[in-house]
């Protein structure tokens, strides 16, 4: 049954199990055409298998999902001649060039030789690689190849984008130029679901945020709506030693109108105080000096996502947990999983646009 309205992708009730692992517990979901939503969450918190759904590489095992009104189980080929996906790990053939990498996807999807020559040129051009269009793929730096996947996954002119950590393990300046990339495909139309361990990430590009926990929503709406649930401003404190943490909350909380959220990972806590007022930064520091309690850290600040996150789960973003991506080799003890799971999910592809 098509979705009605200004949804291109909606999704209702997946879930998703590899043996014991729960990787979706329910997951409701609606993204409005021409825009970008920020699916964020720790690792292993679903992302990625939540994407392979809506890009047919996984089928739900309850649950329905459309993408611009075609079901992604019962009508996949449609969806597939819809969209564009990037995944965690670029899908690229280091032995062939920028140039024809472009030209392999876009032969793919169907389009003939000249036209994906074209695609291939101007999608180079716009992505800053034309210098490297001829150069083996195996020479390009870790940013190049991102842009050169993107890249790969726009040839076919996708209404709809998955893009899955794009910006992973990029440096600064190029995880900046993606960044101007992708709000490039938003200002012409396209409609972005962006997954991202990254909260500052999808704060600068997400029109709406989906905030995902072991499976399931915690939370949604605008990046400022998120933040302002915290209330007020945040006092995050980091001490030392480490083991002096509990005392330093013991200090501090009588400043807080909310319990304090904190992360035993980095020895640091956030604590809402409802004032923008400087004087409770003061009072902080005369509290733990009193207590003889000395910092790495203290600082007040308006609420972020991370506080937000952090507020809403009782944990960081980014924690030491399983990537999702890893979900079924972690289902088979396979200590080599992220390499077969990369070699499976371009073998997907490859079968994927064939059905096109």
């Amino acid at each position: 049954m098509p979705v009605q309205g200004d949804a291109a992708i909606w999704a209702e009730g997946i879930k998703k199990h590899f043996g014991s692992i729960r990787a979706l517990d329910g997951i409701d979901l609606e993204v409005a055409r021409g825009t970008t939503l920020g699916l964020l969450g720790p690792n292993g918190s679903g992302k990625t298998t939540f994407v392979r759904v809506l890009a047919t590489l996984t089928h739900p095992d309850s649950g329905r999902a459309f993408v611009e009104g075609h079901d992604v189980v019962h009508d996949a080929t449609r969806v597939r001649r819809l969209i564009g996906l990037a995944g965690q790990f670029s899908a690229v053939d280091d032995h062939l060039t920028g140039f024809e990498n472009i030209v392999m996807a876009g032969q793919l999807f169907h389009l003939d030789r000249s036209l994906a020559s074209n695609r291939a040129r101007d999608l180079l051009e716009r992505l800053d690689l034309d210098d490297a269009a001829d150069r083996r793929v195996k020479t390009y730096s870790g940013g190049m190849r991102r842009r050169l996947d993107l890249a790969a996954s726009l040839v076919a002119h996708p209404s709809v984008i998955f893009l899955d950590e794009p910006t992973t393990g990029l440096d600064p300046h190029s995880r900046l130029g993606l960044w101007e990339i992708i709000r490039e495909l938003v200002r012409d139309g396209a409609t972005l679901l962006l997954t991202t361990q990254y909260l500052d990430e999808a704060d600068q590009l997400a029109d709406q945020i989906v905030l995902i926990d072991h499976g399931r929503v915690i939370a949604h709406g605008p990046p400022e709506e998120l933040k302002d649930r915290v209330g007020g401003d945040v006092l995050e404190c980091q001490v030392v030693p480490p083991d002096r943490l509990g005392d330093a909350i013991r200090v501090l909380e009588p400043l807080g109108i909310a319990a304090p959220q904190v992360d035993r990972v980095t020895g640091t806590f956030h604590v809402a105080v409802g004032s923008t007022n400087s004087t409770v930064l003061v009072e902080a520091v005369r509290r733990l000096d009193a207590a003889g309690i000395a910092l790495t850290d203290l600082a007040l600040h308006r609420p972020s996502l991370d506080d937000a996150f952090l507020s809403l789960t009782g944990h960081a973003a980014v924690t030491g947990e399983p990537s999702a991506s890893d979900d079924e080799s972690a289902h088979r003890g396979n200590r080599g999983g992220r390499r077969k799971l990369k070699r499976r999910v371009s073998r997907q592809f490859v079968e994927a646009t064939e059905a096109v």
